[in-house]
């Protein structure tokens, strides 16, 4: 020991350029450590629930829907448990954990949310179809005490507007009397709809092609070669030829990993919940034809939690698929969302798997090069997963030849809004808004076709006069749209487009991450100029393109379509932005 020359002495054991506190100090030690106390009881809770679970960071979100679900909120002490299990920081997981609204943080001395939450559906169809008035019917009519009511974003229940949801049940074709129903009947969780199990899919064929690939009756250069030259692409909004793709990730060296992005949220979509809850292997199959591709080692799926009937149906057939030995225990691991529709952008879901906020990453690299957990990874949307399987049974000249006007491949167009049959509806690539509407039953009766989102709430607006366009990747890029997701909202001459344009904008703001300043301030800023009596074209301009130009991400560079489109097409200013292109979320 040495003297210091304030006459403390300084333990040697601090290192080079540290010194160690003086064991003979005065001074008292702490009887507990700083900030928040452990609970025993909370510890106990948590270590049940967790069970014999890895403690793994990666799994952080799945923890806290395990207490969410048991105590209907996240409470700090709570928390504080999780992280003495995990060993994480309390601030890595309080910051993940106020991140995504589907999770409610209770501080020492807040009231936990009540025991029931209604949340109701308050994107575009929905409001065409009377949302606003049952949200503050249903806030006037509940007991805040026993049930919390609050707005929510796309159900992707489009078709049956408007949509709520009592703790997991959704209600369709929602009323103020049918909710309560359900509030009174206690039930809550969700209801799960017949479809085709693994059994039933093996009974005719499936999984066939994946034992031709895996048998080496198939090469991995045969099947790339047939899927790019049937034209199928990734069809969750970017449209990057699916080959391709799998070509890249191939190229670099393993080992790889592969995701499926099942964060169907984009206003207006609901066409992967259609065929996950009708034919769940189809996808499966694709995916494992994909991954044994690429030499995937393990497939991450992806689904949001505003889909709890396809959660339940995919945990189920994923467990059959392991009893089956048709994949290894582990091989196909299901992730589920929070809350969030930034994680339908591709590395934004990655980051939300690892068990991070869903913080898009600046590229390059890529996720093909540098993906989920620093792999190698391939992502794919769940319809084109869908396809693969079907396009290498029938050929590649057979999916190609179903395309119309130039287009190449079938769509499962989302078509929504006033129209008579709103649905799911499967056509050719290349068909028009147009023949869209005439499939889904015609425009309402009594109403006027006005206008239509050829691509959800990112792919702009675009009026009726331009409703005999070619729908296809690429086909709209000079009008300052895009097909992106496939969906199809239509409006009447009953809709005000700048009412349109408002929800769409104030969505864009309340599900903007906030990690890039021009998409953050953008957003907000854009819905405080468009409620404004008069828009500022010029302003408003110049904004989009600031927006476009520096956004991380396709949400910030695609947010602006709305009122850029919505001036040029409807109130003859012309907009002096660039187009932003195909966003890149799935």
């Amino acid at each position: 020991m040495e003297k210091s020359s304030v006459g403390q002495t300084t333990a040697t054991n601090g290192g080079q350029d540290r010194r160690a506190l003086n064991v003979g100090s005065r001074k008292r030690a702490r009887a507990f450590p700083k900030g928040r106390q452990l609970d025993g009881d909370a510890h106990r809770e948590v270590r049940e629930l967790l069970g014999s679970r890895p403690r793994r960071p990666d799994l952080l979100i799945e923890f806290l829907h395990l207490i969410q679900d048991r105590y209907s909120c996240l409470s700090a002490r709570h928390l504080r448990a999780l992280c003495d299990e995990m060993r994480l920081p309390q601030a890595a997981v309080y910051e993940v954990a106020t991140f995504y609204s589907h999770f409610d943080v209770v501080k020492e001395g807040e009231t936990p949310p009540p025991p029931t939450t209604i949340r109701v559906c308050d994107s575009i169809t929905c409001e065409l179809r009377g949302a606003e008035a049952l949200l503050a019917a249903l806030q006037a009519r509940e007991n805040p005490a026993s049930v919390r009511v609050l707005r929510a974003p796309c159900m992707g229940r489009c078709d049956t507007a408007p949509v709520c949801e009592v703790g997991h049940l959704h209600v369709d074709h929602a009323t103020l009397e049918s909710v309560q129903a359900v509030v009174e009947s206690g039930r809550r969780e969700p209801e799960i709809p017949p479809y085709q199990n693994l059994a039933e899919y093996l009974a005719v064929g499936g999984y066939s092609m994946l034992e031709n690939c895996r048998s080496g009756a198939r090469s991995v250069d045969d099947v790339i070669g047939e899927l790019s030259e049937s034209g199928l692409r990734g069809l969750g909004g970017a449209g990057f030829p699916t080959g391709r793709k799998w070509q890249i990730v191939r190229s670099y060296q393993g080992p790889r990993l592969m995701t499926i992005n099942g964060d169907e949220g984009e206003p207006g979509t609901f066409k992967d919940r259609f065929y996950l809850e009708r034919e769940p292997h189809s996808m499966f199959e694709g995916a494992l034809i994909a991954a044994w591709a690429v030499d995937a080692e393990r497939i991450y799926l992806y689904m949001r939690d505003e889909y709890p009937a396809v959660l339940h149906i995919l945990a189920h057939e994923i467990g059959a698929l392991e009893n089956a030995g048709l994949i290894d225990p582990g091989q196909i691991e299901l992730r589920r969302g929070a809350g969030a529709y930034i994680c339908g952008e591709e590395s934004a879901m990655i980051e939300s798997i690892e068990g991070k906020r869903g913080y898009p990453r600046n590229r390059p690299p890529y996720i093909a090069e540098v993906g989920l957990f620093g792999r190698p990874t391939l992502n794919q949307n769940v319809e084109t997963l869908y396809w693969v399987p079907k396009i290498l049974t029938k050929g590649s000249g057979w999916f190609a030849a179903q395309g119309i006007n130039g287009g190449k491949g079938l769509r499962s167009w989302s078509v929504s809004g006033r129209v008579k049959k709103p649905g799911v509806i499967l056509a050719p690539a290349g068909i028009t808004a147009r023949e869209l509407i005439e499939r889904a039953g015609g425009i309402e009766d009594g109403q006027t076709f006005k206008a239509y989102l050829p691509g959800g709430a990112s792919g702009g607006v675009l009026p009726a006069s331009l409703a005999d366009l070619p729908l296809d990747f690429g086909t709209l890029d000079k009008y300052g749209s895009f097909v992106g997701s496939h969906a199809i909202v239509v409006f009447s001459e009953s809709d005000d487009i700048s009412a349109v344009v408002i929800n769409l904008l104030r969505f864009f703001k309340d599900e903007s991450c906030g990690q890039c300043t021009p998409c953050r301030v953008g957003c907000d800023k854009a819905v405080a100029l468009l409620e404004r009596d008069e828009w500022d074209a010029e302003l408003l301009n110049e904004l989009a393109q600031a927006m476009r130009d520096s956004s991380i991400c396709g949400l910030g560079q695609a947010a602006p379509n709305a009122f850029i489109t919505a001036m040029e097409h409807f109130s003859g200013k012309r907009a002096h932005t660039e187009a932003a292109g195909q966003p890149d979320r799935y």
